[in-house]
C-alpha cells in the first residue's frame, strides 16, 4: 500500500492573516482605526476588483465617517484594519479566489478567503434559526443577534470530507460531476451529516457516489473552502479495482481508474483552471492548484510504491 503525505500546504490553508480577533468587540479602537483602515469591496459572484493579479482596497472612509454597520472586519495587516463589504457590482478587472488565489501571497490570500466566507454567511443570516425574527450584524460582524430575542448566532462552517481512493499501488480513482466538462476528473467528495465521524462519512460518500466500500481511511490535510462557506478535510482510502462501479445519487456522471503515469501527464499538461489542459489532447483534465484535491493528487502521484502505508501530515 502506498505511503505518501501532503507534499506541500494546501494553497488556501497558507493564509497568514492576523485576525485581531480582540478588536472585533473594541468599538474605540476600531473606530480609531478606520480613518486608515483599508475596504475591499466583494460582489456576489465573490469577485474584487485586481490589478496586476492583486487586490485593490480602498479607504475605509469611502464608506463613511465610522465604520459601517454592514462592513465586516476582517483582521489587521501592516498595522492597518481591513474590512470587507459585499456591494450587488464592480466595474472593471475583477477576479476571485478560484483564478487568481495561485498568485496571491499569504496574508492577502486570508482577506479573501476570510471575506469571502464570512459575507457569504451573512448573505444567508439575515432571520434567526432559533426564532425567525430578523438579525442584526454584531462584533464587527463575526455574529448576528436576533431582535426579538437577542439570540446571538455565529459563522457557520460546513464539513466536508475530499477523498482521494486508491487501489494501494499504482491507480487511483477519480470522477466527474454531471456539469462538468469531458475529460475533467477529480478525487471524490461529499458534506459530513448529523451525528456522522469522518471517517464514516469517507466510507458512506464514496459508497453512494461510486458504489465502491473502502478500507484503511487515513487524514491527510485539510483547506478553508469558501463556496460558500465549506472546510475541506482530506482524506486517502484504499478502494478494490475489481469492485463494480455504481453511480446511485446522481451526483456523478462517470468515474474510471487511472494509472499513476496517466495521472502524471494530466498534470504535467498544466490544470483546468488555467486553460493550458483544455488545448491539449490529454485524455484526463485536473483541478486547479486553488483546491485542496490538486495536492492530493500530486502528491498521490509523487509516492513512492515501495512503502507500505498512507499517513497524514507530520
Amino acid at each position: 500500500m502506498t505511503d505518501f503525505v501532503l507534499t506541500g500546504t494546501p494553497l488556501l490553508s497558507r493564509a497568514a492573516l492576523d485576525r485581531a480577533e480582540h478588536l472585533r468587540s473594541d468599538a474605540d479602537a476600531l473606530r480609531a482605526g478606520w480613518p486608515d483602515a483599508r475596504l475591499l469591496r466583494v460582489d456576489g459572484r465573490g469577485r474584487v476588483r485586481i490589478s496586476g493579479g492583486d487586490l485593490l482596497f480602498e479607504p475605509a472612509t469611502a464608506l463613511g465617517d465610522e465604520p459601517a454597520r454592514d462592513a465586516v472586519f476582517l483582521g489587521v495587516r501592516d498595522e492597518r484594519h481591513v474590512w470587507a463589504v459585499r456591494v450587488p457590482a464592480l466595474a472593471g478587472d475583477l477576479g476571485d479566489l478560484r483564478r487568481i488565489g495561485q498568485g496571491l501571497d499569504e496574508a492577502t490570500a486570508g482577506l479573501l478567503t476570510t471575506a469571502v466566507a464570512l459575507l457569504n454567511w451573512h448573505d444567508h443570516a439575515g432571520f434567526s434559526a432559533l426564532d425567525g425574527a430578523p438579525t442584526a450584524p454584531t462584533l464587527s460582524g463575526w455574529s448576528r443577534i436576533s431582535t426579538s430575542t437577542g439570540h446571538e448566532e455565529f459563522p457557520r462552517t460546513d464539513p466536508a470530507i475530499i477523498c482521494l481512493v486508491h487501489d494501494g499501488g499504482d491507480r487511483v480513482l477519480l470522477a466527474r460531476q454531471p456539469s462538468w466538462p469531458p475529460r475533467m476528473f477529480s478525487v471524490l467528495a461529499g458534506f459530513v451529516e448529523a451525528g456522522e465521524s469522518l471517517e464514516t462519512c469517507v466510507a458512506r460518500e464514496i459508497r453512494e457516489e461510486v458504489g465502491v466500500d473502502v478500507s484503511d481511511i487515513r487524514y491527510l490535510g485539510s483547506q478553508p473552502w469558501p463556496f460558500p462557506r465549506s472546510v475541506m478535510l482530506g482524506f486517502a482510502a484504499v478502494g478494490d479495482p475489481a469492485a463494480a462501479l455504481e453511480f446511485t445519487d446522481g451526483e456523478i456522471a462517470e468515474a474510471h481508474w487511472f494509472t499513476r503515469d496517466q495521472v502524471r501527464a494530466a498534470l504535467d499538461a498544466g490544470d483546468w483552471a488555467s486553460g493550458t489542459q483544455e488545448s491539449s489532447d490529454a485524455e484526463l483534465l485536473l483541478p486547479g492548484s486553488i483546491s485542496i484535491s490538486r495536492i492530493m493528487v500530486e502528491s498521490w502521484a509523487a509516492a513512492d510504491q515501495r512503502t507500505l502505508r498512507v499517513r497524514g501530515p507530520a
